[in-house]
């Protein structure tokens, strides 16, 4: 499938490019984001959230990594096995981005090698209910 192409739409001034606003929709946190909510802090915060009945599964089931509600534990297990998760937990272990470094691409200092950053697939308590 390729880009969507829309002809002939005059009444809508707003919708002129489709495919941006479908790109947009299905966006998710970037990876320096999900690097600041992996902070000990901000982790239990999310992972221990009251419960929200306009989120999925009530805001109990979370996946720290993919930024991710659940309906159920069961759910959240399996999204541990998937290809995804697998995915976004490597693309995770390259330590974010930083204002030094940027300054150093650009000529403003020496070349330090990224580090790379310890990340596990987050620990599930068993509540099943």
């Amino acid at each position: 499938m390729g880009k969507s192409k829309q002809i002939g739409n005059h009444k809508s001034d707003k919708k002129k490019n489709i495919a941006k606003t479908w790109k947009t929709k299905r966006r998710t946190k970037d990876l320096d984001q999900i690097h600041s909510d992996m902070k000990p802090d901000t982790a239990s915060k999310l992972l221990h959230q009251e419960v929200d009945y306009d989120v999925t599964g009530c805001a109990q089931h979370y996946c720290l990594h993919c930024a991710r509600y659940f309906v159920d534990m069961r759910s959240l297990k399996e999204h541990f096995k998937t290809k995804q998760h697998k995915k976004r937990l490597k693309q995770l272990r390259e330590e974010p981005y930083t204002q030094a470094e940027a300054e150093r691409a650009a000529g403003m200092g020496s070349y330090i090698a990224p580090k790379a950053v310890e990340v596990k697939t987050q620990t599930v308590e068993e509540d099943m209910d």
